[in-house]
């Protein structure tokens, strides 16, 4: 029995041991075994893969910008320039943290100035919080009031808005340094993962290059690299037509960036942002250079390989002569100033001048200049040609006599209409600058040449199907105004032109009904000489041209071609030559034409005693053309409600040569003259002309 009872007695702690014991060392036996199993798979069988998949992570290719296009005169003279600097870049890699570059920004302050000037509050609480310990301390003063699950639960993003709201309310002081360090911090915070900024690319002085070079290795990312600036070889006057180009800092334009992004741009990028640099910046950007890099573990940059070097912009040959533009532009300034010192531009805004080939559509020349009658500033305002807006007066009256011969409301044969005045009820007379009876009736020919507003008045009441009683009654068909807009617009005159510049203005139609929905009768016949509805001085050009070329509205161009730029930097190959384009085609016939061309002609070469032009009929070659006088009224920004603002005039001309072979078409308008006396459209006129053909300019285009 006692023998039995020790048989059966529990087993003791020491009796179970070993056997545990054995059992973990089988498991961690397997587990090992399990390890050595996958390391293996990895090594042997897949370690070429994963390796692959290490570096593909470590490195990144990275583009790099290349010189913009450059732009050429029709002579082939640099008027765009590249220049070349030294330029202080930052690459910012993939991990690299807010802290990492406030460092960065600390330590390269002490070796380049940047101008601090535009540093913002915000820039400078960022650059603030950018050290721990300070982010530290606010986040304490911010979160004080919140409990612990309120603050787990608010997004990163809220709190530092929270922080940022707290330190800008601070008025944190920054020392000089501290300035300067923020104004970088800001730069380099400006790059997102793997983009290279500029922290300073312009003015970067040789001992900053070499200071910054000595130091690199203590500055991660920073680099020293080659940037240019626009510059214009031969002056600015053409300045405003080129267009301009965004800084580094400005990057993508907000109404654009969307869709440039979509194009492969960075935000930085500099970027075409008006008239030709932004209408060809597809043309002038060029491809960027492609580098792969590297980056270690400790986030600088281990290696770096050029896989594409880039291409440069290709460049701009344009359709204008630099030394004709430049005379043209000291005429359009001499004229304006001849008027100023005459005392008859207290309300004027300036003064444009436009010439095209009107057989292609090239541009020649365009000159513009804006003033400001309360300041007395001028400006240089080319593009004024193509943006502004005037009520033109008589100078398109050659598109109403050939809507009216093309409507059938008169013939060639048969153009003569009374040159009474015409009497609306309640309405002051509407009559032509000479005394009413000066003349019983008039041919289309001799309308044009006096500038008659009876006779385009009476084109308009037949094309119109007008009933009138003098003094009493007058009824005219409702599509009036869309029947003389539409022989206008055939000519240019209400509509684009199609120029290849962006922000081309279509000009301005006035209300065609009254606030009962009945037809201004008063405003068509306003409407008829050239009083009412508003154009730029782009479509003027292309109306004179359309007349002086038998019919065809030709596009307006800037660019005559786009050449490549070889390795050595000598001009290349053209790969695009604008060809002349024909928007549409008028439908008159040479009778009819001939009508228009034999008026104009008179305007300058006729003997009577109301011709208009005749102080130019001894310029040679001779001209044709149609001078235009509009009543307007001076609007006073100050004050915009005056309801009796002072009336002004609109002088303009539009003007072709030779008067049998035209080469060259003209436009000129200097509004809102106190006086009409003066003849300033036909001295701009003569000396636009005049020199076009003293320059040697007349077989580029």
């Amino acid at each position: 029995m006692k023998f039995f009872k020790r048989l059966n007695k529990p087993k003791t702690t020491q009796s179970i041991l070993p056997f545990r014991l054995n059992v973990l060392l089988v498991i961690v036996f397997v587990l090992f075994a399990l390890l050595v199993g996958q390391l293996a798979y990895l090594q042997l069988l897949n370690g070429t893969k994963f390796q692959a998949e290490v570096e593909r992570s470590d490195k990144t290719v990275i583009a790099g910008n290349v010189p913009r296009g450059l732009v050429y005169d029709s002579k082939g003279r640099l008027i765009v320039d590249n220049e070349p600097s030294s330029a202080i870049t930052y690459t910012r890699s993939a991990t690299v943290k807010t802290t990492d570059m406030y460092q960065i920004a600390n330590r390269l302050q002490k070796y380049i100035y940047i101008d601090d000037a535009n540093l913002t509050a915000r820039d400078k609480a960022d650059y603030y919080l950018a050290d721990e310990n300070h982010y530290k301390k606010v986040q304490k003063i911010i979160n004080r009031h919140l409990t612990e699950e309120e603050q787990q639960a608010e997004p990163e993003r809220q709190e530092y808005r929270r922080a940022v709201a707290y330190v800008k309310k601070q008025h944190v002081t920054l020392t000089p340094e501290q300035q300067q360090a923020a104004a970088i911090f800001a730069k380099m915070s400006a790059a997102y993962q793997y983009s290279t900024v500029y922290i300073k690319s312009y003015q970067t002085t040789p001992q900053e290059v070499a200071q910054v070079s000595e130091h690199q290795t203590e500055l991660p990312g920073i680099q020293v690299g080659i940037d240019s600036q626009r510059s214009y070889p031969m002056g600015d006057s053409m300045t405003s037509i080129i267009g301009k180009v965004s800084t580094e800092k400005q990057g993508l334009p907000d109404d654009r960036i969307n869709q440039l992004l979509a194009q492969g741009y960075s935000r930085n990028d500099r970027v075409g942002t008006s008239y030709l640099e932004q209408e060809y910046e597809p043309i002038l950007k060029g491809s960027k250079s492609l580098t792969q890099i590297a980056v270690g573990t400790n986030n600088k940059l281990t290696d770096s390989l050029q896989k594409y070097k880039g291409e440069k912009g290709d460049n701009l040959n344009l359709t204008i002569d630099a030394d004709y533009q430049n005379k043209v532009d000291q005429a359009v300034h001499s004229i304006f100033n001849t008027a100023l010192a005459n005392g008859v531009t207290q309300y004027a805004d300036g003064a444009y001048a436009v010439a095209m080939n009107p057989k292609t559509g090239a541009i020649l020349a365009m000159s513009g200049v804006h003033y400001n009658p309360k300041t007395g500033k001028m400006t240089d305002d080319s593009l004024g040609v193509i943006n502004r807006t005037f009520v033109m007066g008589s100078a398109v009256k050659g598109a109403t006599v050939l809507g009216g011969l093309m409507s059938g409301a008169i013939t060639p044969d048969n153009s003569v209409l009374p040159d009474d005045p015409v009497y609306l009820p309640s309405t002051p007379i509407k009559k032509s600058v000479y005394p009413v009876g000066t003349f019983g009736a008039l041919s289309a020919q001799k309308a044009l040449e006096f500038s008659s507003n009876i006779y385009m008045m009476r084109l308009a009441m037949r094309i119109g199907n007008a009933k009138y009683v003098p003094n009493s009654y007058i009824h005219i068909d409702d599509d009036i105004f869309q029947k003389l807009r539409g022989y206008y617009n055939q000519f240019g005159l209400g509509v684009k032109t199609g120029i290849d510049l962006p922000g081309e203005s279509s000009g301005i139609e006035g209300a065609t009904t009254n606030s009962n929905g009945i037809v201004k009768v008063g405003s068509a016949l306003d409407e008829s000489y050239g009083n009412y509805d508003a154009y730029t001085l782009l479509q003027m050009v292309q109306y004179v041209s359309t007349i002086a070329n038998g019919g065809y509205r030709m596009r307006p161009y800037l660019v005559n071609s786009i050449q490549k730029t070889q390795n050595d930097g000598s001009m290349g190959a053209i790969i695009h030559q604008t060809q002349p384009q024909v928007l549409n085609r008028v439908d008159f016939n040479s009778s009819q034409l001939n009508v228009v061309k034999e008026g104009f002609y008179n305007v300058v070469h006729g003997n009577g005693g109301w011709t208009t032009a005749k102080q130019l009929a001894n310029v040679k070659p001779a001209i044709a053309g149609k001078t235009g006088t509009a009543q307007s009224f001076y609007y006073d920004p100050d004050n915009p409600n005056n309801v009796d603002p002072p009336q002004t005039i609109t002088s303009s001309m539009v003007a072709y040569a030779p008067y049998d072979d035209p080469q060259i078409a003209v436009a000129v308008v200097l509004p809102n003259l106190s006086s009409e006396k003066g003849e300033y459209n036909l001295s701009l006129i003569k000396s636009i002309i005049t020199a076009y053909f003293d320059t040697d300019t007349k077989d580029n285009q």
